[in-house]
């Protein structure tokens, strides 16, 4: 089978289309003849050896598919050949057939396109564990998004206004402002990508949200940390999302004199500790977007050969919205 492949640590441009053999479902597995794949920023971390687990290589990044169950391994119930699923991975994502754990797929309605449904998993499942389980964002508050013209951020801002906040998203370009209102922000901050001065951020930030901040929500990190949570709200609550700008030093004295919380937020671990619980909410997400009720943008779709320019897309903080893999094997 057809798979982009990690044979050394390095970026992007290390991948290579390569062939692998093809798996067949085990005992307590399902084989997944993968149509789509959504990219994510361990993808980044992962082929440069800096995720928070080492995968032996020759692997396929790629921790979240679409397609069609292709065999059934001993012992596992609720899946047969040729249902469409959404699956979380480890790793091997970007191949034309994959393992699952049946834990950590759910069916997808007809309604619901591969490419989308492989954009969904990572960006609403983190999204929506962190405002409804980490934060509890109650209706009226307001929810600071920062990273919002990406998919995590995008997922916030949809899933904040269908929780009843007012949204104040904060992005990197006009055009990354545009998808935002159009997920429905009531208020946009573009923000700068070089020489940050902190000092007009947290003015930016603080105008925005003039009587504090709720809840932030942050998938950036480095420099912007800090000016996001000093527009925080006395018992505010700051989710930590991930460090696409690196990681902050955070000053300890502003959770104290904002009497706030830092909230951390890991998908992936909730996942492993309750995969019945997180599944259970995706499934409730995937089913508001069959019947119209939630309406996630389309995500951007790469080719299975340029995988690779996807990754360094998300790498180089250039994408806007979610970026997804076509890969169309066949059961």
């Amino acid at each position: 089978m057809r798979a982009l492949v990690s044979r050394v640590c390095g970026p992007p441009e290390t991948l290579e289309l390569a062939e692998l053999p093809e798996p067949t479902a085990g005992s307590g597995q399902i084989c997944v003849a993968v149509e789509a794949c959504g990219i994510n920023y361990p993808d980044v971390l992962m082929i440069e050896d800096r995720y928070q687990f080492k995968i032996e290589r020759p692997f396929a990044p790629g921790i979240e598919i679409c397609g069609r169950v292709s065999s059934v391994g001993q012992g596992v119930e609720g899946f047969s050949e040729g249902m469409r699923v959404v699956a979380q991975l480890k790793a091997g994502g970007l191949a034309e057939k994959a393992l699952v754990d049946p834990g950590r797929a759910i069916p997808v309605p007809d309604g619901v396109s591969s490419e989308l449904a492989a954009s969904m998993l990572l960006t609403y499942g983190t999204s929506y564990h962190a405002l409804r389980d980490r934060a509890a964002l109650q209706p009226g508050e307001t929810l600071l998004v920062l990273g919002a013209g990406g998919g995590v951020g995008l997922a916030a801002v949809e899933l904040g206004k269908r929780m009843g906040a007012r949204v104040v998203a904060a992005v990197s370009s006009e055009a990354k402002a545009e998808k935002a209102r159009a997920a429905g922000a009531d208020d946009v901050i573009v923000y700068a990508t070089t020489d940050v001065d902190q000092r007009v951020l947290a003015a930016q930030f603080k105008t925005a949200c003039p009587e504090g901040a709720d809840v932030v929500y942050d998938p950036v990190g480095g420099a912007y940390a800090e000016p996001a949570f000093r527009a925080i709200k006395w018992e505010g609550r700051y989710l930590v999302i991930g460090f696409a700008a690196g990681i902050p030093n955070l000053p300890l004295n502003l959770p104290l004199l904002k009497g706030a919380q830092v909230v951390g937020v890991f998908w992936g671990a909730a996942v492993e500790r309750d995969p019945a619980a997180m599944m259970a909410s995706m499934t409730e997400v995937i089913k508001w977007v069959s019947e119209g009720t939630l309406s996630p943008l389309q995500p951007t779709v790469y080719p299975l050969e340029d995988a690779g320019k996807a990754i360094a897309a998300l790498a180089e903080r250039q994408a806007i919205g979610k970026l997804v893999v076509s890969i169309r094997g066949t059961a």
